[in-house]
C-alpha cells in the first residue's frame, strides 16, 4: 500500500507544485537515528522568504530544545516535496495549502502539523500581488479578463487567488489567459510584452516595483482576511507511528514562527544564508506573516476555490488534513 501511495504521489507531481517545478536535492533515507542525544530529522523546504522561521529556529536552538537535530533539504520547487514525504525520504516538508488540499483529495496520506506563512492582510502591502508595467492601462483586477497573466504553476494557489481578486471587484475570471512561468522569468516576460500581468511574490515584487512596474491587486488579501498560505506537513504514517516526534517538531516550529514574528530584522538577516536574494533588496522586502496556527477558515476558503475552479472534484476531509 505504501508503494502504491508513493507511486500516486509521483504521478501527481505536476499538480502538486508548491512554488514551481523542480527536483529536490537527494534527501536520502528517513532519519530517526540519534546524534549526540538528539534525534536526526530531515525537513524538505524551498529557498524562499516563507521558510525563514525554520532556519531561525535551527539557529536559535529551538529544535535542539525539543531533542531534534534538523537537516534542511532544499528543493528547487515544491513538486518533489510531497512524494519525498509520502515515501518516507524525509519526515516533514513545506508546501502551500492548495497543493496539500489537492493531494489529500487524491487520497495521498498527508497531515499538516504546523503553520508556515500567511498574508499580511494589508492591501498593497502584502508579500505577493499582481503587477503590470508602469504604462499599462490596467488599473485593477477588474481589467485582467482577456489578458495574459503569468503564474508560477497552473491550477494551484496563485491562479485561484487571482480569480478570487477578480470576483472581489465584480469581474468574471473565466476570460483570463493564465500562462505558466517560473517566478524568475516573469518580469522579463512582462517587460517584453509576452504577458500583460504577473502574479509575483518576494523578492520579485520588490524588484518589479523598483523597476517601475505597478501593483494592481493583492490577491491573497482579496481572497480572505489573514489568509494562511502554507504549512509544514508529514505523512499520516509518520503521524501515527511517531506522535511524540510530530509533537516536538510542531512545538519547535511554533516557537520559531513566533520568534520570526517578533524579530523581523532577524528574518532579514537569515535570508542570505539560504537564498540568493540580492542584498540590496533585503531591507525593502515585504515579509509574510508567520502565524503560529493554521487558520481553518483559510483552508475552507482555499478548498472552495479549488472546487469552484476545477482543481479538485471532491473536497477532502479538512479535519483529517489539519492538526
Amino acid at each position: 500500500m505504501i508503494k502504491l501511495r508513493a507511486a500516486l504521489a509521483v504521478a501527481s507531481v505536476l499538480v502538486l507544485a508548491a512554488c514551481g517545478g523542480g527536483q529536490a536535492g537527494s534527501p536520502g533515507s528517513s532519519g530517526g537515528s540519534a546524534t549526540g542525544g538528539l534525534t536526526d530529522l530531515k525537513v524538505s523546504v524551498i529557498p524562499i522568504v516563507d521558510v525563514a522561521p525554520v532556519y531561525l529556529g535551527q539557529q536559535r536552538g529551538f529544535f535542539a530544545e525539543q531533542g531534534l537535530k534538523l537537516e534542511l533539504v532544499q528543493a528547487q520547487g515544491g513538486a518533489a516535496i510531497v512524494p519525498a514525504v509520502v515515501s518516507g525520504q524525509v519526515e516533514f516538508g513545506f508546501s502551500n495549502l492548495t497543493s496539500l488540499i489537492i493531494a489529500r483529495s487524491k487520497g495521498l496520506p498527508l497531515k499538516v502539523v504546523a503553520a508556515g506563512a500567511g498574508s499580511t492582510g494589508e492591501q498593497g502591502e502584502d508579500f505577493g500581488g499582481v503587477v503590470v508595467k508602469g504604462d499599462s492601462p490596467m488599473k485593477s483586477a477588474a481589467d485582467l479578463p482577456g489578458r495574459r497573466v503569468a503564474v508560477n504553476t497552473l491550477n494551484n494557489i496563485n491562479d485561484t487567488t487571482v480569480r478570487a481578486s477578480i470576483r472581489a471587484v465584480g469581474g468574471d475570471p473565466k476570460g483570463v489567459d493564465f500562462v505558466e512561468l517560473a517566478f524568475p522569468d516573469m518580469l522579463a516576460a512582462l517587460d517584453k510584452g509576452n504577458v500583460d500581468a504577473a502574479q509575483v511574490v518576494e523578492p520579485f515584487l520588490s524588484t518589479a516595483l523598483k523597476n517601475g512596474d505597478r501593483l494592481i491587486a493583492s490577491n491573497y488579501v482579496d481572497t480572505a482576511p489573514g489568509l494562511t498560505i502554507a504549512g509544514y506537513f508529514t505523512s499520516q504514517q509518520t503521524a501515527a507511528a511517531k506522535p511524540d516526534l510530530v509533537k516536538r517538531f510542531a512545538a519547535a516550529m511554533q516557537k520559531s514562527l513566533q520568534y520570526a514574528t517578533d524579530n523581523p530584522d532577524a528574518v532579514r538577516e537569515v535570508l542570505p544564508t539560504y537564498t540568493k536574494i540580492d542584498q540590496a533588496l533585503i531591507g525593502s522586502l515585504r515579509l509574510p506573516k508567520y502565524p503560529t496556527a493554521i487558520d481553518p477558515a483559510s483552508v475552507e476558503t482555499l478548498t472552495k476555490l479549488a472546487l469552484q475552479d476545477g482543481l479538485i472534484q471532491t473536497a477532502p476531509d479538512i479535519k483529517e488534513l489539519l492538526p
